[in-house]
């Protein structure tokens, strides 16, 4: 008698088709991509907190005689080009502000990169992303290079995401 016919189960070792479904597949990816949008609106939100609140401490800055950054070491770095002969007073202050805003960015957003890799420890590695995401940072790229061998130094982008997901943020004066 033939097996077909009776309706056997088929042979052991012989793959039995297995419905597939591309919602289950994709549901992992949406998710992801889900909380990598929520991440992206909330490192934007920070930032232009950051500007606003930037905007505002120079509106009310009363005091030039303090300051952050040393007033003398900026002055030799200005004095390091020979064409610089006089520097009036308040240009190290000014360069002194605007340094330390720099440095202040470019900290937000390397820390911004180190809690999504779930660290409290600012690192190379996450400035080396927050300068190779940004392109008003792209000058440095070649002063701080990314380490090769990490693969957490810039994460994957996501299919579709913009190449830069924190823009550079600015404030337009009001």
């Amino acid at each position: 008698m033939d097996q077909k016919s009776q309706g056997t189960p088929p042979a052991i070792g012989v793959a039995t088709p297995v419905p597939y479904s591309a919602a289950a597949a994709t549901a992992p990816y949406q998710a992801y991509h889900h909380l990598y949008h929520q991440q992206q609106q909330q490192q934007q939100q920070q930032l232009q907190m950051f500007w606003a609140d930037q905007y505002r401490e120079i509106e009310q800055t009363t005091d030039f005689k303090n300051h952050n950054l040393p007033l003398a070491r900026i002055k030799k770095i200005m004095k390091a080009d020979e064409d610089v002969r006089m520097i009036a007073a308040e240009a190290p202050v000014v360069f002194a502000r605007a340094c330390e805003m720099f440095i202040l960015e470019l900290t937000l957003r390397g820390w911004a990169h180190a809690e999504e890799n779930k660290r409290r420890t600012l690192q190379k590695s996450d400035i080396a992303a927050a300068i190779t995401r940004t392109d008003v940072f792209d000058f440095l790229v070649d002063i701080v290079p990314r380490e090769e061998g990490k693969d957490d130094a810039i994460p994957r982008g996501l299919a579709g995401a913009p190449a830069d997901p924190l823009a550079y943020y600015y404030v337009p004066q009001q």
